[in-house]
């Protein structure tokens, strides 16, 4: 804040030293006309100077402060976005929008419109206390600040309205253009979609071309102003260098036109960071305790479990990190991907944590958009490897073996129990694992219903004690009726009888229903 009030305070002084000496010159040229002593011109000739020294120093001392404070912001804004979208998720279109396209308008609504528009209206209530508020500058200023402002937010919020079905259209055309060229051009329907396109694509043109033409009579009418108040304090027999002085005072407000229509173009984004800080507020978990030990948490599917692990997530960043439902795999290769979590690993740390998860893809596959490349197990297994390599105090995993089959994924999560030193939190729908777990958190509805130990919990009646039956019910069933294993599935929190490779990729699914 008190950045941008230095950058105020020096586009102020950059536009008074622009005035003066417009001013001071007129003045100058004018008495030096009457050819008096070269004395009598002195003070002018030193201020003119000063003046135009001063002018261009102050414009550079506001461009610094002005970026400096906003850049500065804009880095706190955009960590406290990140922050609110960790703990309310949006979707993956939305979220990369508020998080960079929104942030990054904010940098123009601060120094493309609150900037000039704070200096102009100092500037010219400086200049109308100079005059003595004289009524030609006053209407000047009414016109520049206030109505040509409007007017041209209203025009700009009128053509982005009119702009923003033919962008959708366009949009959607091009989609349908690149991904169903083939079928367009097995059916002769190519030229229609291409001609039809050409059309929303002139649409569009023409409309731009519209707006541009409503800013061009704006600039045109500010022109006017300036001359129509040259002419009034001409009239009323101001000297020349007052008259030109008002000339440059409104030529500061021009740019307040600019302004008001960036502000229609970036209003919009400003007011969705501003919710998304506001629903963090409204939504911000408690600081809940770092849990200790092995601790297993378990419910049907939606009961409020990826949930908790999130929320323990942001509210001890940098302590608690793991396996979350929603971890991101990059587009790259498998060992950036795993070397990400700790990028000074050697490759003796890398080899080490893709034997404890059985990580069989080569180092230097590229995955895909999002992992598309590999299967649902093998990306399981990557983020399990990156989550060891980085070795966090509390150890958070969310399903972390689904997609393998239960032997497979049991032996996985064995060795990675038994790597794990520190506190561990495991999300699951499988009980088997949780036997020996210090604690055991039972979710329904978004709440805690149960807690204990596994022994405690099979003897309580309950989700657990059921579920618990169920499982073992299921395991017999497949030992007895099946020659392969079933599959960790969480889909809708039963014990999947599946048969599955050793990638994890499914061949045939039944499902044991709840009791």
């Amino acid at each position: 804040m008190r950045r941008l009030v230095l950058a105020v305070a020096a586009g102020v002084a950059a536009e008074l030293a622009g005035i003066g000496l417009m001013t001071t010159a007129v003045w100058l040229i004018m008495r030096a006309a009457e050819q008096p002593p070269l004395s009598a011109l002195t003070v002018a000739i030193v201020a003119v100077r000063a003046l135009a020294v001063a002018r261009g120093g102050m414009r550079y001392a506001e461009r610094l402060a002005g970026h400096s404070a906003v850049l500065r912001h804009l880095a706190e804004v955009r960590g406290r976005v990140y922050d609110s979208l960790l703990r309310r998720p949006l979707n993956g279109g939305d979220a990369l929008t508020r998080l960079v396209s929104d942030v990054d308008c904010m940098q123009d609504a601060l120094l493309r419109c609150l900037l000039p528009g704070v200096v102009a209206l100092v500037v010219g209530a400086i200049a109308l206390a100079a005059t003595g508020f004289a009524w030609p500058l006053l209407v000047g200023l009414l016109v520049t600040v206030c109505v040509i402002p409007w007017t041209a937010y209203a025009l700009a919020v009128r053509h982005l309205r009119a702009l923003a079905p033919l962008r959708s259209a366009l949009a959607e055309r091009t989609v349908v253009l690149l991904d169903g060229a083939a079928e367009l051009t097995a059916f002769g329907a190519l030229e229609r979609e291409l001609a039809a396109t050409g059309h929303v694509v002139d649409s569009l043109a023409e409309r731009e071309r519209r707006g541009g033409s409503g800013t061009a009579v704006l600039a045109a009418v500010a022109v006017v102003v300036q001359f129509g108040v040259a002419l009034a304090f001409l009239r009323s027999g101001a000297p020349a260098h007052v008259v030109l002085g008002s000339v440059a005072v409104l030529e500061v407000t021009v740019p307040l036109a600019s302004a008001a229509q960036r502000w229609a173009e970036v209003h919009g984004s400003v007011r969705r960071v501003r919710e998304v800080l506001a629903t963090a507020q409204e939504t911000a978990p408690p600081e809940a305790d770092l849990p200790v030990g092995r601790v297993g948490v378990v419910g049907a599917s939606g009961a409020g479990k990826s949930t908790f692990l999130r929320e323990l997530a942001a509210a001890h960043p940098g302590i608690a990190k793991g396996v979350l439902d929603d971890a991101h795999v990059f587009h790259a290769t498998v060992e950036a991907n795993v070397r990400f979590a700790r990028p000074e690993a050697s490759q003796e740390d890398l080899d080490r944590v893709a034997a404890l998860v059985d990580l069989d893809v080569p180092w230097d596959t590229v995955v895909g958009e999002n992992g598309d490349a590999l299967s649902g197990g093998q990306r399981q297994r990557l983020l399990l490897a990156r989550a060891l390599l980085a070795d966090p105090e509390v150890l958070l995993l969310d399903e972390p073996v689904e997609g393998l089959t239960i032997a497979h994924g049991d032996a996985v999560l064995e060795r990675v129990l038994d790597q794990a030193t520190r506190t561990v939190v495991l999300v699951t729908h499988r009980l088997a694992p949780l036997v020996d777990f210090d604690r055991i958190l039972v979710f329904e509805d978004g709440r805690i219903t149960q807690q204990g130990t596994h022994a405690d919990l099979i003897g309580t009646p309950g989700y657990y004690r059921d579920r618990w039956s169920t499982e073992r019910m299921a395991g017999r069933s497949s030992h007895d009726t099946s020659t392969v294993a079933g599959s960790h599935s969480p889909s809708n929190g039963t014990n999947c009888v599946n048969s599955d490779d050793s990638t994890g990729t499914p061949h045939r699914r039944s499902t044991v229903p709840v009791i």
